[in-house]
């Protein structure tokens, strides 16, 4: 399926406060590598809790692929995975979206050989996979890069210690899948500590694995002979979560979120507290009140507990139409800063300064037709496009849908304007 060739795009009309509760279901950024660690486990795997996204059908497609049966019924994904597991990821299902490329440690582990094609996904800039071939071949991994596909070969993998370069998520998902079958100890510095890892950590513990460490730089893997298929509830969605909490503080509303433990969202919602809102925090949720025009705030992304990349476009979009002048700092991403010639086009006022970007902040953004570049990219003129005049056109949104479970239909409960249209005659791009 290309779903570039889809032209739905979002209607939606500013001035709306927004209100209500609205309940996240699990996260984009894990279930798709719980169902890539699925493969280390011959029988049958069930993943609770998964958001209705086109990933989850996307990373099915790349599973059955690899010779596993996958039903997909709403937030239930089952994978069968055979005794054989074939070697070979399918190209056309892979190249689409970049979370594939988490087959890479299990497929190595469980059949000494992996062949990945290079990824495609959203566009905020390359993300190279050196740190993930440098991982596997410590553990004793022959790698290259062949005809568009990234080769990984073994014999045998054993565990080795690793320090990475830089807290990276995806090698430190694919270093673990590799490691949980190797021949001794693996201990892993400088890992990612995301919530999303932890999920992972979780799952690959309850399917025999024998690690300790996780959320933590350190993580130490004890290899075991064999893993056994499990069940498991896939963590709420952080990014999704925080989504709705800038949209309550961008259009001055009251939302109340639930599905997400609020440590995971730690710094952003400080970060609106310095802003000017209200936040009260549950044991499975939060609340967000913004009474008033929000404060300039000053951001810079990091890795967990850091503010989350996947955020930036929230920042950005709160701090063009706060009062005063806010610096937001992109440290992870180099392309990300696509997203703001599309604010600028609705108004706002920014210049940017390679990973710098700076705000002045204005009382309304000028409705127009915008782009989305990315998932995040997407959500973020949804909410800019709300804080505007009239009538915003937001193209396209396949990338919202890549990322956000029902996201109109959420948002009108929240009592915003919005709605998707189908048609082709969409306005040239830029």
């Amino acid at each position: 399926i290309c779903w570039a060739v889809v032209k739905d795009r979002f209607l939606v009309t500013g001035g709306a406060r927004l209100e209500g509760s609205v309940k996240v279901s699990g996260a984009k950024n894990s279930v798709l590598k719980l169902m890539a660690a699925a493969l280390l486990a011959e029988g049958t795997t069930t993943l609770t809790n998964c958001p209705e996204i086109l990933d989850v059908p996307l990373m099915a497609e790349v599973l059955r692929g690899l010779g596993c049966e996958v039903s997909v019924d709403h937030e239930t994904v089952r994978i069968t995975t055979p005794a054989t597991v074939s070697s070979d990821a399918d190209f056309d299902a892979v190249r689409q979206f970049r979370a594939s490329v988490c087959v890479l440690g299990p497929l190595t582990s469980r059949t000494g050989r992996a062949v990945v094609a290079l990824p495609g996904g959203d566009a905020i800039g390359s993300r190279p996979l050196d740190m993930h071939q440098s991982g596997l071949e410590k553990l004793g991994a022959t790698t290259y890069i062949r005809h568009g596909a990234v080769v990984a070969e073994a014999t045998k993998l054993v565990g080795a210690e690793i320090e990475l370069d830089f807290p990276s998520v995806g090698a430190t998902e694919n270093i673990l899948t590799a490691a949980v079958l190797a021949e001794g100890r693996t201990v892993l510095e400088n890992a990612a500590r995301e919530p999303e890892i932890v999920d992972l950590c979780v799952m690959l513990r309850q399917m025999g694995a024998q690690l300790t460490g996780e959320g933590s730089p350190t993580i130490v893997i004890d290899g075991v002979d064999k893993l056994y298929p499990t069940q498991h509830e896939v963590i709420g969605d952080r990014i999704v979560a925080g989504t709705w909490a800038y949209a309550a503080a961008m259009t001055r509303g009251d939302i109340t979120v639930s599905g997400i433990a609020p440590r995971h969202l730690h710094l952003p919602l400080e970060m609106l507290k310095f802003a000017g809102a209200q936040i009260s925090s549950y044991e499975n949720g939060f609340r967000v009140n913004m009474p008033h025009r929000p404060k300039a705030v000053d951001y810079q992304t990091l890795p967990f507990p850091g503010f989350p990349t996947d955020l930036q476009p929230m920042a950005i979009g709160i701090s063009a139409i706060a009062e005063g002048t806010s610096v937001i700092t992109e440290n992870i991403f180099e392309a990300r800063f696509r997203f703001v010639d599309e604010m600028m086009r609705l108004g706002a006022d920014a210049t940017v300064d390679g990973h710098h970007v700076v705000l002045r902040g204005v009382e309304q953004l000028s409705s127009t037709p915008v782009w989305s570049s990315d998932i995040r990219a997407g959500a973020g003129l949804v909410l800019a496009g709300l804080c505007a005049d009239g009538e915003t056109e937001v193209h396209d949104v396949y990338h919202i849908d890549r990322g956000y479970p029902n996201f109109v239909e959420n948002l009108q409960q929240l009592g915003a304007k919005i709605e998707r249209v189908s048609g082709p005659a969409d306005p040239a791009p830029r």
